[in-house]
């Protein structure tokens, strides 16, 4: 067992409940969060399907008509630099449906 540091005791260990949105709890203003979620979940359905398919991120490129660093920047999950229509093109290049649903 190792002796705890004198800082590490002072450090209080919170626990803030999440709004399911990172965006929004990162801080960013709620209409910029909910884009910003958006584009990552779009992201996400790409690097998954990326994964089924057993891609590689080239394979990706060519099937999609982008670069291998466009390709990249979706895998790491740079949203901020890809639009919401980019995103849902490249899903429909990719067979990956997506549906838009507004709540009232």
């Amino acid at each position: 067992m190792r002796a705890t540091l004198p800082e590490e005791r002072d450090v209080a260990k919170r626990v803030t409940e999440s709004s399911g949105n990172i965006f929004l709890d990162l801080g960013f203003p709620p209409h910029e969060a909910e884009v910003m979620l958006l584009r990552a979940k779009l992201a996400e359905a790409l690097r998954v399907w990326m994964e089924r398919e057993k891609l590689t991120q080239s394979e990706a490129a060519k099937r999609l008509g982008i670069t291998q660093p466009r390709v990249s920047e979706i895998v790491r999950g740079k949203v901020e630099l890809l639009s919401l229509d980019y995103l849902v093109g490249l899903c429909a290049k990719a067979g990956i449906p997506v549906a838009v649903r507004l709540a009232a």
